[in-house]
């Protein structure tokens, strides 16, 4: 990964934002944090991320629903959902909304840095596969 990869944290408890973004920063990311679903919507319109690690339960809008604005927003954005609440109904609606991953917290530090460059890798895969623009 290259310093102009950028990597969306969304997770209401501060300690794990700090985590996940120390843990990306190591891998040369640029790492942004949002603490709920608005901010990290009015962070991706400031600039948008390559990647977003995504929270199921926060205050206000529920991760999927801000997986759902994400995805129709920013469609080429990769999201992993990361959640300490895992059912195979969130999971299957995560991946039905467009979710790139779907890891149960707490997720180890390889499994997350895996799910990052995974959802990284088929971004960039996906943009090649793009016609070019006539």
């Amino acid at each position: 990964m290259d310093a102009r990869t950028r990597i969306l944290v969304v997770d209401d408890e501060e300690s794990v934002r700090r985590g996940y973004t120390r843990l990306l920063g190591e891998l040369d990311c640029d790492t942004q944090a949002a603490g709920d679903g608005e901010q990290a919507l009015h962070a991706m319109e400031r600039h948008p991320a390559d990647a977003v690690l995504l929270d199921l339960r926060m205050p206000g809008a529920g991760g999927l629903e801000v997986l759902e604005a994400l995805k129709r927003r920013w469609p080429e954005c990769e999201v992993v959902v990361i959640t300490g609440y895992p059912t195979v109904e969130s999971a299957k609606r995560a991946l039905q909304l467009g979710a790139f991953g779907y890891l149960a917290k707490p997720a180890d530090p390889d499994e997350v840095i895996d799910a990052a460059r995974g959802a990284l890798r088929r971004k960039k895969w996906a943009l090649r596969a793009e016609p070019a623009a006539a």
